[in-house]
């Protein structure tokens, strides 16, 4: 991965800092982008610790223009674009979480899908061209196992992660002629900030509904992440995988 150039959305915590960090160690420069500055800052700092290049942008992927200034930050400091993974995304509240599909607020609807969907889609359609210009590139969008499979009363949630596996499949298409790869991941639940605010007994509710009877770790999703984004899976476009415990095989 010498020399490659990659933007991580949602690099500030959780899937997307152990991304960030995975791609920087192994010898990509990284644009760490966060809503939260500061997060997008402490992720940045600990890659330039480590001796890896990064550096932080704060952005809103919900303004598709603020993509547009990431691809172009990313060329004026590290000179193109070659690997960018979506991966901020938002769940649901602890004050949404028995909302049924006729009960959801439509402003929680709005919400969740501008991030988790609009915020793909702006990303693709920003890193596409500067990828084209460089030849080629691969793109990841993190979805999840509710790509896949559903849990009641998660309708916005699950419906805009079954919408990024159908952007992922589209994108493939559309980008393979340019030689850029677009793939999913899937992960199951992940012990990340997401799931902090939830009471220890619900976490390990959750924990059981994996075969393998725990939470994920954000380095076991980053891992394959950065497999898709390198050279190894070079024949790889327009898959979905689950990195969920078996959740979506029961």
């Amino acid at each position: 991965m010498n020399a490659k150039v990659a933007i991580v959305t949602g690099s500030g915590s959780g899937i997307g800092a152990a991304t960030a960090e995975i791609l920087a160690r192994d010898g990509a420069s990284v644009l760490v982008c966060d809503l939260d500055a500061d997060s997008a800052a402490s992720t940045a700092a600990r890659i330039v610790s480590a001796g890896g290049a990064a550096m932080p942008f704060q952005m809103d992927v919900t303004d598709a223009q603020a993509h547009g200034r990431a691809v172009a930050e990313a060329e004026r400091v590290y000179g193109g674009l070659d690997i960018a993974v979506n991966c901020a995304g938002i769940s649901v509240g602890p004050s949404k979480l028995q909302h049924t599909v006729q009960d959801t607020e439509l402003s929680d609807w709005q919400r969740i899908l501008d991030i988790n969907v609009n915020g793909v889609f702006y990303g693709l359609r920003a890193a596409v061209p500067m990828m084209i210009k460089r030849g080629g590139g691969s793109i990841v969008n993190v979805g999840s196992v509710m790509s896949v499979v559903a849990r009641t009363k998660l309708s916005a949630y699950v419906t805009s992660k079954h919408a990024v596996l159908g952007l992922t499949k589209a994108a493939a298409l559309d980008c393979a002629e340019h030689g850029i790869r677009v793939n999913a991941v899937g992960p199951g639940y992940v012990d990340t900030p997401l799931l902090h605010y939830k009471p220890a007994e619900t976490r390990h509710a959750y924990a059981q509904l994996h075969p393998l009877g725990r939470l994920a770790k954000a380095g076991e999703v980053a891992e394959l992440i950065a497999w898709l984004c390198s050279d190894k899976s070079s024949f790889t476009t327009g898959s979905f995988y689950a990195v969920d415990g078996g959740y979506s095989a029961v």
